[in-house]
């Protein structure tokens, strides 16, 4: 019998002031779902409120605005074999203002940028249609598998 997989490690960095933020427990067990298929993986989540997701935004993205959140693959040399994922840096305001204007449960939503970020880490992405539909379909299910409803059923897409 083969010993069980080392499990995701996960750095969380609590750098947001605001007040309703999910536990450690919630981000592993969403994080895990996501990349169950990367035992042993490494990244490191960290939640910011709204001047640290607009100065990143402008600087990676060229967008001058908070962002839900923003996912950022490690670029390492494949030769060094270190499992680091990379990082994603999430806008506490920015969830909880998503969450309340698309009338969706704050930890559902919470669940759903968890996920959605570390599929960008994996590689997924929603630039292109076809992509986005594969990305989604993939959202859909693991967020199923939480109980939480279709996240894209209320907007129009």
């Amino acid at each position: 019998m083969s010993p069980d997989p080392a499990p995701l490690e996960l750095d969380i960095q609590r750098a947001s002031t605001a007040a309703e933020l999910p536990d450690d427990e919630s981000f592993r067990h969403w994080a895990g779902l996501a990349l169950s298929d990367r035992p042993g993986h490494e990244l490191t989540i960290r939640l910011v409120d709204e001047e640290e997701s607009q100065t990143l935004n402008r600087e990676y993205r060229h967008k001058d605005y908070p962002t839900n959140v923003l996912s950022f693959p490690a670029d390492l040399p494949p030769e060094l074999n270190i499992p680091l994922l990379g990082d994603l840096v999430i806008c506490a305001p920015v969830v909880a203002r998503e969450a309340e204007e698309q009338e969706k449960p704050l930890q559902a939503h919470w669940a759903h940028m968890v996920i959605h970020g570390c599929l960008h880490l994996i590689g997924y992405d929603h630039m292109e249609d076809a992509q986005a539909d594969e990305m989604e379909s993939l959202e859909r299910q693991l967020l199923a598998q939480l109980g939480i409803a279709d996240p894209y059923l209320s907007e129009s897409l």
